[in-house]
């Protein structure tokens, strides 16, 4: 079982990283949501989430202390880069956070109990642990996969695997524009009610973010 729950978290992984590729150091801290989602900024929160979950939580501290991680640091500071801080640096401490993470779920027993403070100093174990960071790791990496797709169009599951529709007659993958055109697709289908103020709104700042 814990190879299994190793295999999904690490998934999640690959995935997060593989949204950075090919992208300019502007396009991977460019906010695309009303909540400012990011793509080098859900890195930076995911290598927090390993620190203290695999860490912290069973006595295991990092190398190093995150300083936008604690009562002191800035609300949010870990969804996003600062200006100083190079995408380099921080997925090479992401990869340092995966490889700590993973000598503490390679080295301890499932049923080992750990302390999280942040929740009250509440009992878990290495099983509950894993799979709440896989549900946050996966959640995150579909953020990923939205923010990818607004940036430059760019879609897929993993690098291995893009998990896409087959190509289309003329080759290519199926374009925004020809969805529009088909008679089922989901633009078609919505365009049967009414719109909301609501939604107007966000899809005009959608296309603000996005220029």
């Amino acid at each position: 079982m814990k190879a299994d729950l190793h295999s999904y978290l690490k998934g999640g992984r690959d995935a997060l990283l593989w949204k950075l590729d090919g992208l300019s150091e502007y396009d991977v801290r460019r906010p695309l949501t009303r909540t400012a989602t990011n793509l080098l900024g859900l890195v930076k929160h995911s290598t927090a989430m390993e620190i203290l979950y695999f860490g912290v939580v069973f006595g295991r501290p990092f190398e190093q202390e995150l300083p936008y991680v604690g009562d002191a640091a800035e609300t949010n500071a870990d969804m996003w880069a600062t200006a100083d801080e190079t995408r380099e640096e921080i997925v090479g401490l992401y990869r340092r956070a995966i490889a700590h993470a993973d000598t503490t779920i390679e080295t301890l027993a499932l049923d080992e109990v750990g302390r999280v403070p942040w929740w009250g100093d509440a009992a878990v174990t290495l099983h509950h642990v894993l799979v709440h960071v896989i549900a946050e790791t996966q959640r995150h990496a579909g953020h990923a996969d939205i923010v990818r797709e607004l940036i430059d169009g760019a879609a897929g599951l993993l690098p291995r695997n893009d998990n896409l529709p087959p190509p289309t007659s003329h080759g290519g993958w199926t374009t925004a524009s020809e969805w529009s055109r088909l008679p089922s697709t989901p633009a078609n289908a919505a365009t049967r009610f009414p719109v909301d103020h609501g939604s107007r709104m966000m899809a005009a700042m959608r296309t603000r973010l996005a220029r």
